[in-house]
C-alpha cells in the first residue's frame, strides 16, 4: 500500500457510520453480512448504508457479491492488513523489534483465518 491508497482508506474510514460497518464486517469474517442487514444493525437508512458502503468499496476495504436477491459484503482483509503495514514499516525509530509482534500479528496469514 503506497501514500495515497492509505489516505483514500484513512478517508473513508474517518466517518463514524462506516468505521461501524466495517468493524461489523470485520466480526462477520469472509461470509460477510447482507446490506440490509448491516442497515439493520445500524440503525440507518438503506440509502444511508449502501452510500457509505460504496465508499469503503471504493477505498479497497470491502468486496461485494450478489446472493439471490441480496448484497452481501466483507472485509477485505488483505487491505487491512495492507494498511496496518503502511503504519507500522518504520516502527519505532529503527527499532522494529517493538511493533514486529503487533505487525506479525495482525499481518501473517494464519491471523487472517
Amino acid at each position: 500500500m503506497d501514500g495515497r491508497q492509505a489516505l483514500i482508506a484513512f478517508g473513508a474510514l474517518s466517518q463514524e457510520t462506516r468505521l461501524r460497518l466495517l468493524r461489523l464486517l470485520v466480526i462477520a469474517g469472509p461470509d460477510g453480512i447482507a446490506a440490509g442487514s448491516l442497515a439493520e444493525q445500524v440503525e440507518v437508512s438503506p440509502s444511508n448504508v449502501s452510500f457509505h458502503l460504496k465508499e469503503l468499496e471504493r477505498a479497497g476495504l470491502v468486496a461485494t457479491r450478489r446472493d439471490a436477491r441480496s448484497i452481501v459484503y466483507s472485509a477485505e482483509y488483505d487491505a487491512l492488513s495492507g494498511l496496518i503495514r503502511f503504519l507500522m514499516q518504520d516502527c519505532c525509530s529503527g527499532r522494529p523489534e517493538i511493533c514486529a509482534p503487533a505487525l506479525a500479528a495482525c499481518c501473517a496469514p494464519e491471523a487472517r483465518q
